[in-house]
């Protein structure tokens, strides 16, 4: 199944972490994608226990190693 690979965020968790690693707040990111802040908050904990990791950080780090992200 080349070229299928299965991605791992949805594409709203990518344009959330995609705006973290550029250094936004969660207030920003609501702004920007017109959603509230506890949705951002809620797709990031999603993504924070998809990984079994306690920390944003951590969740970005495993996404880059996962090839998820990139810097």
């Amino acid at each position: 199944m080349e070229g299928t690979k299965q991605q791992f965020l949805t594409k709203r968790e990518r344009e959330i972490f995609d705006l973290l690693i550029k250094n936004k707040t969660t207030k920003q990111i609501a702004d920007e994608l017109f959603i509230s802040e506890k949705t951002v908050r809620n797709h990031i904990s999603n993504v924070i226990q998809k990984l079994s990791v306690t920390s944003r950080t951590q969740a970005i780090v495993e996404l880059i190693k996962m090839n998820e992200l990139k810097l």
